[in-house]
């Protein structure tokens, strides 16, 4: 029996070969870094749940932002942790907060890089929700006042795009439009549009401090097993004036990623979340996994699904291999 004459292996018998005939590639341009800020000075502090991940002070950040550019990767995305919180958040929407002035100082000494800002309450409420509370349901319409605050204040602090992240119906219309009543009308908008109620989301509320102090975020974020509803959620927010859809998590949502590709001409994001980051530390320390293989092929396995942009904590780790 003659053996078939298409032989596919005889594109994978070199290096050269290989690179040659590659579908999916990644670049440094493709992550945007997240950060965590915190007040004081010379302050780093190790994430324990995130190692490698610390929380820094304006004066540090400003260093890790420079080095960051410096390894070509565009943008970083902010997350703040405030001296105090209430139950309105109202740390999070004041004029002089920590990410109002990490962004301005960010600016002054990279003003290359894209600095975004995350939008959300709840990195700032001692209730750990998302939304405004009242007797123990969170309230959407009235939140939507303190991210349109928030959002306008980040954007005269000089940040380059806004990023809500609570999933309240109605928001990115509510920051659209106060963008442009504040003289912000070329401020993109990129929403976490299909962000699902995940339990991969836990070292990040260990590293904010903002873990839910009742009940859950399902009221508001996505049930994980819809996926048409998804789809519904990004439909909404490009009518509302979405300039960036964002999926999230990423790789236990890569059929997601895959279907919005297909759904919208917009950019896709699709946030590498810190369970997923953890994940593979974890395994890497314990001698399971090879760090550098296992993190590579989650962020090609992420670029493949169609992400744009891949939100990462392992944007420095993987722009070093890629140089």
């Amino acid at each position: 029996m003659a053996f078939p004459i298409q032989r596919l292996r005889r594109l994978r018998q070199h290096e050269s070969l290989r690179r040659m005939v590659r579908e999916t590639t990644l670049s440094p341009a493709d992550f945007i870094a997240p950060l965590f800020v915190l007040e004081g000075n010379d302050r780093r502090e190790e994430i324990g749940s995130m190692p490698g991940q610390f929380r820094l002070s304006i004066d540090l950040l400003i260093k890790e932002a420079s080095e960051i550019y410096g390894l070509g990767i565009p943008a970083i995305i902010l997350f703040g942790i405030p001296a105090y919180k209430d139950e309105r958040g109202s740390a999070g929407l004041d004029p002089y907060g920590i990410v109002q002035r990490a962004v301005t100082a960010i600016k002054d000494h990279v003003p290359e890089l894209i600095v975004i800002t995350d939008v959300c309450i709840d990195e700032y409420t001692s209730h750990g929700h998302c939304g405004i509370v009242k007797d123990g349901k969170i309230l959407n319409d009235e939140t939507l006042n303190c991210l349109r605050t928030m959002a306008r204040t980040h954007a005269q602090a000089g940040a380059d795009m806004v990023a809500p992240s609570d999933m309240m119906d109605g928001r990115v219309a509510a920051i659209r439009h106060e963008l442009d009543q504040a003289g912000f009308p070329d401020l993109p908008i990129m929403a976490y549009a299909a962000k699902f109620s995940s339990c991969f989301y836990a070292p990040f509320r260990d590293a904010a401090y903002s873990s839910p102090q009742f009940g859950d975020r399902r009221s508001y974020q996505m049930d994980p097993a819809n996926g048409r509803e998804a789809l519904r959620e990004i439909d909404l927010d490009i009518e509302e004036g979405a300039d960036i859809v964002m999926i999230k998590p990423a790789l236990p949502y890569l059929d997601i990623i895959a279907a919005a590709r297909q759904h919208t001409l917009l950019p896709v994001a699709a946030y590498q979340v810190s369970g997923e980051y953890s994940m593979i530390k974890a395994a890497a320390t314990a001698g399971w996994l090879d760090e550098s293989r296992a993190m590579m092929e989650s962020l090609l396995a992420i670029k493949r699904a169609g992400a744009d942009l891949i939100l990462t904590y392992f944007s420095k780790d993987a722009a070093w291999l890629l140089h």
